[in-house]
């Protein structure tokens, strides 16, 4: 019986590949956004008035349906920014999470601040579309990818000026890091089952090397659990559902912000 992770997978395999046939790599290549200089979030988490938020435009997710139907990347992503976010994160995944790459770029011309194309990349034709859609950073899920497959898509994605947040969520995806990964991300939300565990980011984060920046993802909906978190060493929180569920989701990034700002 295939978990949610997997149904995920085995559908971006066919939804590439029907891309694929619909645009070339090289006519991705001749996109206006593809020369442009990726900006670095690694370097933004670290940033005086910057919160090391990295703020998630998302509609709606497998586990929980619709999260928010109305709300517009332009207005949101832009009080995301306005109010301190270190970088955005936008769903591009249409099939389960309501999102697509006309979100990112919409983001992208309406924001200075990296932006993190979160998707379930399995090859390298969706780390040129993030090039060519002008996102700055690529999300790597250790869950779906062997090693081999990291070590070689974090590579190509570096090469092509991008940085790679590799989201781990065991002890043993540790061994999946590589020289080209730029953030080390570990989900709070088991990808199999979408249960939360807040503590899951304290167990790992002592066994990551220093020098990679880790961002803590999902289940932060209390500003003290940032501060709690970032005492405990994380320079970036990458959170999404808990702003997307607010009828006004930039008045609730804004609210946070501030109670965050006075702790």
């Amino acid at each position: 019986m295939k978990n949610i992770l997997d149904k995920i997978v085995a559908h971006k395999h066919g939804e590439v590949a029907e891309r694929e046939k619909g645009r070339s790599v090289q006519e991705l290549e001749r996109s206006p956004m593809f020369g442009r200089e990726a900006l670095s979030l690694k370097s933004f988490l670290t940033q005086p008035g910057r919160n090391g938020i990295i703020a998630e435009f998302k509609r709606k997710s497998p586990s929980k349906g619709v999260i928010n139907a109305d709300a517009t990347v332009v207005e949101v992503t832009t009080a995301y920014a306005r109010n301190g976010a270190s970088g955005l994160s936008v769903l591009t995944d249409t099939e389960f999470f309501g999102g697509s790459m006309d979100d990112l770029q919409q983001a992208r011309a309406a924001n200075n601040i990296p932006i993190l194309r979160k998707d379930f990349v399995i090859g390298e034709y969706q780390i040129v579309e993030a090039k060519a859609i002008g996102a700055d950073v690529i999300l790597l899920i250790a869950e779906c990818l062997t090693k081999a497959e990291v070590k070689h898509l974090a590579e190509f994605a570096h090469n092509l000026g991008l940085e790679v947040l590799l989201e781990v969520h065991t002890a043993d995806q540790l061994e999946k890091i590589t020289p080209h990964t730029h953030l080390v991300g570990i989900n709070n939300r088991d990808l199999k089952t979408f249960q939360v565990d807040i503590y899951r980011s304290m167990e790992l984060l002592k066994q990551i090397p220093d020098s990679y920046p880790k961002v803590a993802e999902s289940g932060m909906d209390d500003p003290k659990t940032i501060v709690e978190l970032r005492n405990a060493g994380f320079s970036g929180f990458l959170i999404g559902e808990h702003f997307m569920k607010a009828e006004h989701p930039a008045q609730a990034f804004e609210n946070f912000t501030r109670q965050l700002a006075a702790l």
